[in-house]
Parts: C-alpha cells; structure tokens; sequence
C-alpha cells in the first residue's frame, strides 16, 4: 500500500524538476549564443541659418502725449527707410503697435518721476527675412540710427536653421558607418565578426554654435548640427 503511493510522488517530484530543468537550460542556451556589441556613432555636419529675425525696440518719452506719439512716429518711418536701403523688403519689414506707459497711473512710481517724464513710448520693428548676413550687416550699420536721436531700448537677432529635415537621412547615415567602424574594431580585438544590426536608436539632433565664443546657438550664423546614434550589432565566430 505504501510502495504504490511513494512510486506515483517519485513520478511528480521528477516530473517538476525535469519541468523546471529545462525552461533553464534553454534560457541559459538562448543567452549564451546571443552575443551583440552595442556602439555608438557620432555625425557632424556644419550648416548655415537661413532665417533671421531683428528686432528692433526703441523708445520716446516726454510730457505731451501727442507730441509723443508723433514722435515715435517720424522714428519708425526713419527705421523703415533705413531697412529698405538695406535691401528688405516691405514684406520682410514688421511694425508693431505703440506700447504706452503713464507714470502716473503707475500706483508704485517715483514721487519725483512725474516732475520730468510722465509718458514713455515703446514700439517694436522686427525683420523676418532668410538674408542672414544682411541682418548682421545692417545691425552693425544702426548707429546711423542712433545718430538721428534714436534711443533703441533692445535690439537682437537670432539665426534660425529650419532645413533639417532635409540633412537627417545623411547624417543618420554617416553616424550608423561611424558605429560600425567602432564594432568592427571591438571585433577584431575579441576574434569575432560584426552580423546584422540587432537595435539602433537614432538619438536626438541638436543644433549648437559653431564657434565656442560665449556666444548662444540662436545669435550665431554659422552653426553645427550633431546627433549620437547608438546601435547594437550582432557578433559572430
């Protein structure tokens, strides 16, 4: 009675550890044939901007508001002409509205800050235009500007590359031989060879400066493009 109950749990007992032997086996098989070397690759290329934007912000103040305001009128005609002698065009040249500020409606003004200014004037030119290089011309020429009792409150540009859509496939290209060049030198030191790509992540374009001159990407003309690949490559005996 007690031989035919211990056969039949011998019977399960080796059952569950063939049943947790060879799952094993196999994981452990699959894993040690399954060998990569995981790369990346770097691609460069450098490009220039080919849209620029300008603002130009100016300001009047005084005590006559009207007086004032065509003030900073005869101004922004000034500023016109001098971007069209530059070459921009009627479409390229922006001119936003008048921003007013009244002294004395300001709640937290100086005391004494009405008794010479009560209002100050501001408006804003912008040029949006892919003529890169004549924004940068133009704006070393605006002391002509300044020179005609134009206050400029801030002035800047920034140099936009819209095209790299247009770069991607060939850079992305470049980056994957680079990361081969890398796993076929692991592979050669490790007496292997590189197989067929396993993953590749084509990591993030990023536009910076190409000159490292304290300058940020936005004010610089002249700029580089640089994405990081990473790909993982199968090795073979």
């Amino acid at each position: 009675m007690e031989n035919s109950k211990i056969i039949p749990a011998l019977l399960i007992a080796l059952g569950i550890t063939a049943g947790g032997f060879c799952p094993g086996y196999y994981y452990y098989k699959t894993h040690a044939d399954f060998r990569s070397v995981t790369v990346k690759g770097l691609a460069e290329k450098d490009v220039v901007a080919d849209m620029g934007l300008w603002n130009i912000q100016f300001t009047v103040s005084g005590n006559d508001l009207n007086l004032a305001q065509r003030q900073i009128n005869r101004q922004a005609e000034e500023i016109v002409k001098f971007l069209a002698a530059q070459q921009f065009t009627d479409d390229e040249i922006h001119v936003g509205r008048i921003e007013t500020n009244d002294l004395l409606a300001n709640p937290y003004r100086d005391s004494n800050a009405a008794e010479t200014t009560r209002f100050i004037l501001t408006q804003t030119i912008f040029v949006r235009s892919p003529k890169v290089y004549q924004i940068s011309q133009a704006m070393s020429q605006s002391n002509e500007l300044i020179a005609k009792g134009i206050i400029f409150s801030n002035q800047s540009a920034s140099y936009y590359f819209t095209k790299l859509n247009d770069i991607k496939p060939e850079m992305l290209k470049s980056a994957t031989e680079n990361a081969k060049e890398a796993a076929l030198e692991f592979a050669r030191n490790s007496g292997s060879k590189v197989g067929k790509i396993n993953k590749a992540n084509q990591g993030v374009f990023s536009i910076q400066a190409r000159d490292d001159a304290n300058t940020y990407e936005a004010g610089q003309i002249e700029k580089r493009v640089r994405v990081v690949s990473t790909v993982e490559y199968m090795l073979e005996d």
